[in-house]
């Protein structure tokens, strides 16, 4: 029956979260979002103390069932463990805990998340790796579904679905979020939880909680009879049948021992009515109280071949795509009040790039601010209208905001490339971003250039938002005349 449970309950969160991370329509995604806010680190982040200590009583009282139920990374490897035991039965055994390596991790974790070193904190940390991996993996495919279910209801007159664009965000998130999915499969498929117990900071943090867990797996010396099976399935290498005794620091209470267990002798209950002939890690001083101080890829690359290359106007002429100009200082979405403020407390799970409705939001390459989002408009612009990415990030690190406040808030400033505009270049009329600027920013003027008098964009930088409408129309190619700088600090009228 735990087993049951824990199988039911963990898959409610990771197909609720799977449809939030794949932005599975605004509708679904703004009900639901609440699940993203549950995780341990974006309410670390976001100073949730309601969330944390709710997850320090789950601990404290069930043990560490967040990282079988709640986190989808943990899950995800659960999913390959028993894809493993399919294959060979019986394949775990029990083997120390690796403190030395466990409490270093952490300790490096905690001092580049005091510091803000981005890179570290981003790729060790479960939430975020498990959201790179289906936002550079699992998405194109959903997106690829989706069209083709679009495609197929145009012909008979129905638009449940609609049509997207399939690109590749960031070439090297992907390649990270490639390497992370194989590797964890290849552990998880070999050894289980080897991730979960050995180097997730996460894991680490709630394993001292849940040493003094109240419900505990436990033996009974008189109905044991040394089968082994109980060790040889505990993906989290937890038990050792020879000593009748669990690590209850790596345990998460999956119920898979007590499922396997022939005779009887061991269940899940209170410490508190633990016999004398029952032997567990609670006998023993515990020095760790003291230490507080390849198919889908082929699928995607397809997918993403498939939609990516070029974009044809009437059947005629290939129109180049734009490529993204050079910022000096990178854009950060409105609500996230600063690069300082984002990189503060973002934890790079691309929420926010995967429910990004204007193809803006991508995964940064910057060093410092490693996979955390980014706006460039290449693909489309931030509408106004838009407040999708302040409403599902679950760290604080974009604010919520509403339509109204979002027009007053003015992330960047638009820049004129005089070379690169038509007027100059060839004589052309154009207009293009004047006509389009939904802060009447842009103004026409008339200028000597070359000898001749032409109409070229003078940006009134104070009425300037940064939504990089005129960016995004501007039909000069690869680079756009006219470009959207960040501001290190946004201005907010």
């Amino acid at each position: 029956m735990l087993r049951k449970i824990r199988i039911t309950l963990a898959f409610i969160f990771f197909a609720l979260l799977n449809l939030i991370l794949l932005g599975a329509g605004w509708g679904i995604t703004q009900h639901i979002a609440f699940v993203a806010k549950l995780q341990f680190l974006p309410a670390l982040m976001a100073l949730n103390f309601g969330v944390l200590a709710l997850l320090v009583v789950l601990t404290l009282v069930f043990g560490r069932v967040y990282c079988s139920v709640i986190c989808p990374l943990g899950v995800m490897q659960d999913v390959f463990g028993w894809m493993g035991k399919k294959a060979k039965k019986n394949r775990y055994s029990y083997s120390p805990e690796k403190r030395w390596l466990r409490y270093t991790v952490l300790v490096v974790f905690v001092v580049c998340l005091v510091v803000g070193f981005a890179p570290v904190t981003t790729l060790l940390a479960p939430y975020s790796a498990y959201g790179r991996i289906v936002n550079s993996l699992f998405k194109p495919l959903y997106d690829l579904l989706g069209n083709a279910l679009a495609a197929i209801e145009s012909n008979y007159d129905s638009y449940m679905f609609s049509e997207v664009q399939i690109w590749m965000r960031s070439v090297t998130a992907f390649v990270v979020a490639l390497l992370t999915f194989i590797l964890l499969a290849v552990l998880a498929w070999r050894n289980g939880r080897t991730y979960c117990n050995t180097i997730c900071p996460v894991g680490t943090i709630l394993s001292f909680f849940a040493r003094f867990s109240f419900l505990r797996v436990q033996f009974d010396k008189n109905k044991c009879k040394n089968c082994s099976l109980c060790e040889k399935n505990c993906k989290a290498s937890a038990i050792d049948f020879k000593e009748g005794k669990v690590d209850y620091s790596r345990c998460v209470a999956c119920g898979d021992c007590v499922d396997k267990c022939k005779f009887d002798a061991l269940h899940y209950k209170p410490i508190l009515v633990a016999s004398s002939q029952t032997k567990t890690t609670a006998d023993k001083p515990d020095e760790g109280k003291r230490a507080f101080l390849t198919g889908a890829t082929l699928a995607t690359g397809t997918a993403l071949f498939s939609q990516a290359k070029i974009k044809v106007d009437g059947g005629m002429a290939v129109i180049e795509d734009k490529k993204e100009p050079h910022r000096d200082v990178a854009i950060t979405p409105p609500g996230s009040i600063s690069a300082y403020n984002m990189n503060r407390h973002c934890t790079a799970c691309q929420l926010c790039v995967s429910n990004c409705p204007n193809n803006v939001l991508r995964p940064s390459t910057d060093p410092f601010h490693f996979m955390q989002p980014e706006m460039s408009f290449e693909r489309g612009y931030c509408r106004p209208e838009c407040t999708r990415c302040s409403e599902v990030c679950p760290t604080g690190a974009i604010h919520k905001i509403t339509k109204e406040e979002k027009t007053a808030v003015h992330v960047g400033h638009a820049v004129w490339i005089e070379q690169n505009c038509f007027p100059v270049s060839n004589g052309d009329s154009c207009g293009a971003c004047a006509r389009h600027c939904p802060a009447w920013a842009i103004q026409m003027v008339e200028k000597e250039i070359g000898g001749k008098t032409v109409s070229v964009p003078v940006v009134d930088t104070a009425k300037c938002i940064g939504c990089g409408k005129c960016e995004n129309l501007c039909p000069a190619r690869p680079f756009s005349a006219i470009y959207v700088e960040g501001n290190k600090m946004h201005i907010i009228d």
